[in-house]
């Protein structure tokens, strides 16, 4: 999966209507208040400004993880990487949207991809390799007539 990279403008704020008291899957309770407050969106999914970007993931190799063509990835560069995580990752000159597993013993690692139709990538000490950042947010799009 390619992603495409982004700065995150923090700079504005912009308050929207939250439904406080959360919003039911299953059926609604006619009794439940619905009364509402802000929220800024900056604040909620930006832990930290100064190194979070936002990233536009294309393909389908991390389906299965939930992420789609197209979705808006958040991703925070100072969050160290572990196990499992969902990264964008620079291997061999090209950005490139896993999952990251350690193999200490096979000493590698691996980017795994969320879809069995695309092989896992190794990586070695003879790959120029870097993770970009980790994903901590996935927005997607719902609504899906045309923009």
């Amino acid at each position: 999966m390619k992603v495409s990279v982004y700065t995150a403008d923090l700079r504005s704020e912009l308050p929207m209507r939250y439904a406080e008291g959360g919003v039911r899957a299953g059926f609604p309770s006619p009794a439940q208040d619905y009364e509402t407050e802000a929220i800024d969106l900056n604040k909620e999914l930006v832990r930290h400004p100064a190194t979070t970007f936002y990233a536009r993931a294309y393909g389908d190799s991390m389906h299965d993880s939930g992420i789609d063509d197209g979705d808006l990835l958040i991703v925070d560069k100072s969050i160290e990487p572990q196990e499992e995580d969902i990264v964008v990752a620079f291997v061999d000159g090209e950005f490139t949207l896993k999952r990251i597993r350690m193999d200490r013993a096979a000493g590698c690692l691996w980017l795994m991809p969320s879809n069995d139709n695309y092989p896992p990538i190794r990586v070695t000490s003879e790959n120029h390799f870097m993770v970009w950042g980790v994903v901590t947010y996935n927005i997607k799009r719902q609504l899906k007539r045309s923009k």
